[in-house]
Parts: C-alpha cells; sequence; structure tokens
C-alpha cells in the first residue's frame, strides 16, 4: 500500500494507530477476535499500531501477540467467570484509560463498546483534535433495555451511545440491521460502514480433528446471557434422552446464566450434560466439528431478534449443521444459506430439530453437506475479509501525523517508557 506523505512531500508520515478495548486476544470472544484481526490488518498497511487492553484472565489460553502490534494490558476487574462485565467492571477499565489514551500519541483512535470506553476515547480524542472509529458490533442502549435496566441506567446508556455516534468519523457495523438501529440513535449513515463479521476459517475447519470420535453429542459455545437463555436446550435435550442413552449436551464458556443452566442439568438430566469452561479457539473448533449439531439462541422480542451470534459462523465453517433457536429474523441465515435448522424458540420446536438433526447425521447427510456449508464459510464468513474492510475505513479517517522534529521526543512510543 503507499503510505500518505508527510509535509515535506518526500518522507512517509507515520500513522499511529490506537485500538482501545477490554477484549483482545487472548481472551476467547467474538470481540477479541475481531480486533486481534484488525490490529494485524492495520500493522499490515504499514500503520503504528498500539493496543490498549486489559491484563487476561489466569484461564486464558496463551497466545502471543500480533507481530508489529504493541499490546498495553491494565489489571481490571473481573466477576466470578473472570469475565470484564458489569458496571464496576467497565469503570476499572474506563478510569484509567483516559489517562493512559491522554499520555499517548496517535493519529485515530479506534474504540471498542461498551459506550463507556467510546465516551473516553471520544472526550481525550476531542481534546487532542484526532478522529474516532467506533466499532459498533452491539446496540448497547437494545442491550441494556432487554435486560431490564433501571431507566436512569437505560437513559445514561442512550446519552452516551447517541453522543459517541454523533462525535465518530467512522462508525464500524456487523450487520445491516445494526447499522438502521446505529442510524436511529443519531449515527450519520455516511458514517457507517457495514463489514460484517467473520471467524477465523483457518481454525474453524472441516479438516480439523473432531475432539471426541465416535462420540455424540451435541454442542453450545460461548457466551450464556439472559439474551440467550440456553436453558431451552437443556430442556429440550431432557425430553428426548430416553430415546438415546448414549447421547451429550457440552457447554462450553461462560456467563451469567452458567449456574442455573449447571442446577437444571443437575435435575433433569443428572450425569448427561458436561461443562467444559473457557477452551482456545482450535478446542472450541474441534468440539464443533465433532457435534451432531451447534446450539445458537437468541430470545425473541427482548431488542436481539437481529442478532447474528458468531457461534452460527463457527459451526458453518467447520461444515457442522446449526441448530437455531429464536425469531425467524435471526434463523433466516441459517435457511437462506442451508446452514442448519431454525426453530422457534420453545422447549418442543427444539425437541424436535435436535431429533431432526441426529436422524441427518443417522442417514450421512451432515457429511455429505459438510463440504458446502464450510465453502459457503470461506466465501463469506472470513474473518481477515472483515478486517481489512475495518481497517479500510480506519485508513480513511486516519489523518497523517504532523512531519514537524517532535519524533524525536515522543517517548510514548518507546517500549522501554511504557508503564502499563
Amino acid at each position: 500500500m503507499e503510505m500518505p506523505l508527510a509535509a515535506d512531500g518526500k518522507t512517509p508520515a507515520i500513522t499511529r494507530v490506537v485500538i482501545v478495548s477490554r477484549l483482545f486476544p487472548p481472551e476467547v470472544s467474538a470481540g477479541a477476535f475481531r480486533l486481534g484481526a484488525l490490529a494485524r490488518s492495520l500493522a499490515e498497511r504499514g500503520y503504528v499500531v498500539n493496543v490498549l487492553s486489559t491484563r487476561p484472565p489466569a484461564a486464558a489460553p496463551a497466545v502471543e501477540d500480533p507481530t508489529d502490534v504493541r499490546v498495553r494490558r491494565w489489571p481490571v476487574l473481573r466477576d466470578r467467570g473472570g469475565n470484564v462485565r458489569g458496571y464496576l467492571q467497565y469503570l476499572s477499565f474506563d478510569l484509567p484509560l483516559f489517562a493512559r489514551l491522554l499520555l499517548r500519541r496517535f493519529d485515530v483512535v479506534v474504540a471498542e463498546s461498551p459506550p463507556t470506553t467510546g465516551f473516553v476515547a471520544t472526550v481525550v480524542a476531542l481534546l487532542k483534535r484526532r478522529p474516532v472509529v467506533y466499532y459498533a458490533a452491539d446496540v448497547w442502549t437494545d442491550g441494556v433495555i432487554s435486560m431490564g435496566a433501571p431507566r436512569a441506567v437505560v437513559s445514561v446508556i442512550r446519552g452516551l451511545e447517541r453522543l459517541v455516534l454523533r462525535q465518530a468519523r467512522g462508525i464500524l457495523s456487523v450487520s445491516e440491521e445494526v447499522s438502521d438501529r446505529l442510524v436511529l440513535l443519531g449515527a450519520d449513515r455516511s458514517r457507517v460502514a457495514t463489514i460484517g463479521n467473520g471467524i477465523d476459517t483457518s481454525v474453524f475447519t472441516p479438516e480439523i480433528a473432531p475432539a471426541s470420535p465416535g462420540q455424540r453429542y451435541f454442542v453450545y459455545t460461548g457466551t450464556m446471557s439472559e439474551w440467550q437463555q440456553p436453558d431451552v436446550f437443556i430442556r429440550a435435550f431432557a425430553s428426548i434422552v430416553d430415546g438415546h442413552p448414549d447421547l451429550r449436551l457440552k457447554f462450553f464458556g461462560q456467563g451469567a446464566v452458567e449456574p442455573r443452566l449447571r442446577d437444571l442439568a443437575g435435575a433433569l438430566v443428572p450425569g448427561r450434560v458436561d461443562f467444559g469452561g473457557v477452551i482456545s479457539p482450535p478446542e472450541s473448533a474441534a468440539w464443533i466439528r465433532g457435534a451432531v449439531a451447534a446450539l445458537v439462541s437468541i430470545v425473541p422480542g427482548i431488542g436481539y431478534d437481529f442478532a447474528r451470534p458468531t457461534k452460527t459462523y463457527a459451526a458453518a465453517a467447520t461444515g457442522t449443521p446449526v441448530l437455531f433457536a429464536g425469531p425467524a429474523e435471526g434463523g433466516e441465515l441459517v435457511t437462506s444459506a442451508g446452514l442448519g435448522t431454525a426453530v422457534g424458540f420453545a422447549v418442543e420446536d427444539v425437541a424436535e430439530g435436535m431429533q431432526q438433526l441426529l436422524e441427518e447425521q443417522g442417514s450421512g447427510e451432515t457429511d455429505r453437506r459438510r463440504a458446502q456449508r464450510a465453502e459457503w464459510a470461506r466465501k463469506n464468513l472470513s474473518l481477515s475479509a472483515v478486517a481489512d474492510r475495518a481497517s479500510h475505513v480506519v485508513s480513511e479517517v486516519a489523518r497523517p501525523a504532523p512531519a514537524s522534529g517532535d519524533r524525536n521526543i515522543d517517548t510514548q512510543n518507546n517500549p522501554s517508557k511504557e508503564s502499563d
């Protein structure tokens, strides 16, 4: 790529990009994967990339930081599951972030949600007269409403989200539905880039060896939250399990409702449901690859009907069918692309879907369609392609750094001067 020139018109300008997010690899989450890929893509364009993130939990898998990307980590509060999730946890990252970002030199800042992080980045960017790119993977106002948050909390989040969206020079959206919601909240349509969402198809692939060959099981991976309520899968599993004595149900990941899921499984189907905790992406891919189906859910009518969970993409990339339980909008991708079965969010519907997918596996239909699903994923869900679209937006927004001689006194990019 041809780099922008400094003011002298001869030497390449140094463009400094700072990514701020509580989530970054080795954290195991869709947000961390997106930002890790974006950092790599920006570095490949020749930019100086710094990431201000958090110290990962002890359970996080060992992963090296991307080449040519400097990651600065800060200790934060985490909940019992090891997540930076909750008002105090967010503040433990956002409050120190103000000073960390204020003391750093940059030409553009990329801020991941929540809006509190976006607000801190926006204030510092205004003080420094630098642009902000906001990565909007979700609409947080809708999220807090769906969780039944107090009216005052909803008002604060809505106000912060609107301010960030109106000030952002670029907004990265993961779907057309999210883009529409952002515009309704006050975003300038011309500044919203719908870049899509993706999965690392070099990790999630049908070529990976199944984790437990010969074992029959359904698998749920990732976050277990109020807006997913995966207890519907345990109840449905309990209704069919007598006819399948070898069948198991496996959960990998963590989330706010995990304790309730464990209690429910112990009460309804003791000894038949396994909880494996947080695992690495390759391990997750191996378990998904060997499953009868991957389970994905969205509770209808609480503001997330438009969501496209990354679980769907992970399953498609391995060629494993998806069993989606939720609103028609969320299941449309599954049915239109032939990725599996979409049913209503009801125990009876989920149980029927499980029986159908068990029959497909027994007939060999699952394996016959595996290559077709994986090929569709490679063409449509490449995380690197999504990251390249995102980095193009950042590069369009970024200002070339000034060509003054003050580069010699810029200690903020000297690794020996870093404290965080």
